[in-house]
This record gives structure tokens, sequence and C-alpha cells, in this order.
């Protein structure tokens, strides 16, 4: 069995219906702030090895670097982190609907669907937004290639 790397809650402990719960409890952004927030403690930071120029993705706010993993039985394990606490926890949100799916499996998801869902998408800056598809779109690139 391959040892992960990095290893996070996201997507196992921390699951796509249960942030969807969660966050359907709140009514107003500053609740949803706070969440993401909390959300981001959970994600540990990377090692300074994994902050490589492969990893970083360019078009975000903050500084965000995303690795993969490819594991035995053909899912992905992501990793990730950013220099911003709401960055982070968005990426943690991302790593949520990604986490565990084989390459055919990414094709066809929407990472980004799931910020509507949870009433977080109207309250994103331009910026963060361009961050996240641009998160999304590397996504798709690791799922391409395999």
């Amino acid at each position: 069995m391959t040892s992960l790397i990095a290893p996070h809650p996201f997507g196992h402990d921390i699951t796509d219906a249960g942030l969807t719960e969660q966050f359907g409890q709140f009514r107003h952004w500053e609740e949803r702030y706070r969440q993401l927030i909390l959300l981001s403690r959970k994600l540990p930071a990377l090692p300074e090895t994994l902050k490589t120029p492969e990893n970083e993705i360019s078009g975000c706010e903050n500084r965000v670097w995303l690795g993969s993993q490819r594991l035995d039985d053909g899912t992905f394990h992501f990793y990730g982190d950013s220099e911003g606490r709401i960055v982070k926890g968005l990426l943690a949100v991302m790593l949520t609907v990604c986490e565990g799916k084989t390459a055919s499996e990414l094709s066809g998801v929407d990472p980004l669907a799931i910020f509507d869902r949870l009433g977080l998408k109207e309250q994103l800056s331009a910026s963060r937004s361009s961050g996240l598809e641009a998160l999304a779109a590397a996504i798709h690139r690791i799922a391409r290639s395999a």
C-alpha cells in the first residue's frame, strides 16, 4: 500500500455531503467565512520540499500549491497549501470534492460546483474566483495526464 504524501481529512472524514449540511446551516457570509478559516486549520501545512514551482498554481490571489499522488487503486490523493487562510479553506473544500477519485471520475466532476451549493460563490472576489478556476483546471490537467 502506498503511503500518502501530506495526508489530510478532506474527502474521507470531511465529505461533500457533510460540508453541504454544515454550510446549509449558515445564513450569513460571516458564518461561512469563519467556517472556511476552521477548515483551513484542518489542512496540514505542506513541508517546504513540496512547495515547488511545479506545484504552485498561478492566477491565485495568494500563493497556492497543489500536488497529487496516484494511488495503487488508481485513485488520486491531492494535497495543497496556501499562504492565505481563506484561500486555504477554499482549497480544502475543493480537495473534499476531488480526493479519492479516479481520472475518469475527475474528468466528470466540476470542482467549482460545490462553491455554489455551499453559498460561497457569490461572495468570492473576482481574483479568488479566478484562482479557484486555475485550481480546477490543474485538477483536470492531472486527470487527463493519468
